[in-house]
């Protein structure tokens, strides 16, 4: 069965496409837009499946389909390394980025609305990915990350540039328990004249985590607030962790 997994590429494999269309097209969308909103943050439980997991993280080593690799104790981000990918990117990939993208855009743009922004996003993927383009934004950011033993993500927020879309997403591809413990995905909110509050979330193999990237809107008793939130990763104890990122603008660099 690894040999077959193995031989298998995610941008030839149309049963891949075929399979994450029908599970993406099964997800209750309206209660997910509902804890995004509220939360900031929303946790869907086995968006992947364990063959398209598995191809993701073998993919890791392909030595040609990535531009860039950063070793994270090099700038002070942690400890593990991840890997972004070039274009074109894998059909799955594409798949998941266009189409988790206009199901959640809406609430972006009434996020925009509540703070009384006045950026508004474009329905569709390919047109936020041009405005970045045209900002001068073209690289890919989507990347995979892999931690071992004693490895964690110090918190951050990913932005890449002056354009950038207010969501992001996490596919995890190792089980929690049999393949590593600890490293838990950690969102802390700033909450205005009061103390951080953390969020820890131990999501299973193939589950998808759709945060803010930035901030979100909280209402007061005056209206909307802004709360910003920042994302880490908790030091691995044992074993190998894989996660996808998906990041829906474009870096300059």
């Amino acid at each position: 069965m690894g040999q077959m997994i193995h031989q298998v590429d995610l941008g030839q494999d149309a049963r891949l496409h075929t399979t994450i269309d029908a599970s993406l097209q099964a997800l209750d969308w309206a209660s997910i837009r509902t804890s995004l909103h509220d939360n900031g943050f929303v946790q869907v439980s086995e968006v992947l499946d364990q063959e398209q997991c598995a191809q993701l993280r073998q993919a890791y080593e392909a030595p040609t389909r990535y531009r860039k690799t950063i070793s994270m104790e090099r700038y002070r981000f942690g400890m593990g390394e991840y890997k972004y990918f070039s274009y074109p990117l894998p059909e799955l990939i594409i798949q998941l980025r266009e189409q988790v993208y206009a199901q959640i855009a809406p609430v972006a743009n009434q996020w925009m609305a509540e703070l009384n922004l006045d950026t508004r996003f474009p329905p569709r993927h390919q047109e936020m990915k041009q405005r970045c383009h045209d900002a001068g934004q073209t690289k890919p950011t989507v990347l995979i990350l892999k931690y071992g033993p004693g490895g964690f993500n110090t918190m951050h927020q990913d932005l890449y540039g002056e354009v950038f879309f207010p969501m992001q997403l996490v596919f995890m591809l190792d089980q929690v328990g049999p393949d590593y413990t600890g490293g838990e995905f950690v969102l802390t909110e700033q909450i205005p004249r009061a103390q951080t509050k953390a969020n820890v979330l131990t999501p299973g193999r193939g589950d998808m985590l759709i945060f803010t990237t930035n901030f979100r809107p909280v209402k007061g008793s005056r209206g909307y607030y802004r709360v910003n939130m920042k994302h880490g990763v908790s030091p691995v104890h044992t074993g190998s962790r894989h996660s996808l990122g998906i990041i829906f603008h474009d870096a300059q660099r």
